[in-house]
């Protein structure tokens, strides 16, 4: 069977250059394509030496339509505006999109709910094996602990990252609410500042911290009085994220439109 062909977007940032190495060393797939935004001081180079790796004989490139349409799966951990333009190019192209962008609002859900009919979509707020562990120990536990028990989500990341409560930390508190079976929009606390009152029975609770390099650390918190429990993850390296996008995109192969997530992929459900 041939190598399947994998595009990056945003192939010159930091996730970018993790993804096409990881690409690069994975057998059973090839580096296809890669973008980056126009002005872009990475345009015209070689996506291999871009990687630190040798040259593979395709350049970066600013046009999107034409890369999604030669390759077989892309790689999309950029903007949330850029990740609704990729779905609507991807369901165009029936290319695999894999998503671990974060912060969509509701018009780019819609467009990448729209491509999820076209094309597969695979999505994860976090791609690592054990991130996804958590995820589901965090709704086991929850389901088995009253609401006398308190839900605080705590992360931290990198001073660069944009957006907050990461990805991850809001589907732990999804996962959380799901294992109570409650509507998680209707007990997140996202935020606490001043004189806020007494902390409500129910709620799920959410901390970001931002400062160094850190690429992610995340604690779920289930308090009674006088016992609690914590479960965390800490990631070292962005490779468990690369790696983890990777296998996705070759899980896609041969899969039919429809939205997937890493417990598809990974075999957790």
């Amino acid at each position: 069977m041939s190598d399947l062909k994998i595009a990056v977007v945003g192939c010159a940032g930091r996730m970018g250059i993790n993804l096409l190495r990881q690409i690069a060393a994975t057998e059973g797939c090839v580096i296809a394509g890669g973008t980056e935004r126009s002005g872009s001081d990475a345009l015209g180079k070689d996506l291999g030496a871009l990687a630190g790796l040798d040259d593979v004989g395709i350049m970066v490139s600013d046009d999107a339509s034409v890369v999604i349409a030669s390759v077989d799966a892309i790689l999309d951990f950029t903007v949330p505006a850029a990740t609704a333009e990729h779905a609507n190019l991807c369901a165009e192209h029936g290319t695999a999109h894999i998503i671990g962008t974060t912060g969509l609002d509701a018009d780019h859900e819609a467009a990448v709910a729209a491509a999820c009919e076209k094309t597969a979509v695979i999505r994860g707020a976090n791609m690592s094996v054990g991130v996804n562990l958590l995820l589901g120990l965090t709704r086991k536990v929850a389901a088995m602990l009253d609401p006398d028990w308190d839900i605080e989500v705590v992360e931290m990341h990198h001073r660069h990252k944009v957006d907050a409560p990461s990805g991850t930390a809001l589907a732990l508190g999804k996962a959380a609410a799901e294992g109570r079976g409650v509507d998680h929009d209707t007990v997140a606390d996202r935020g606490r500042d001043g004189i806020t009152g007494e902390r409500k029975r129910g709620d799920i609770g959410y901390a970001t911290l931002r400062g160094g390099n850190v690429v992610g650390d995340h604690t779920v918190v289930f308090a009674a009085d006088d016992e609690r429990i914590e479960i965390t993850h800490k990631a070292a390296d962005r490779t468990i994220f690369a790696r983890g996008a990777v296998t996705a995109a070759l899980w896609s192969k041969g899969k039919g439109p429809g939205l997937y997530g890493m417990d598809d992929v990974l075999d957790l459900t």
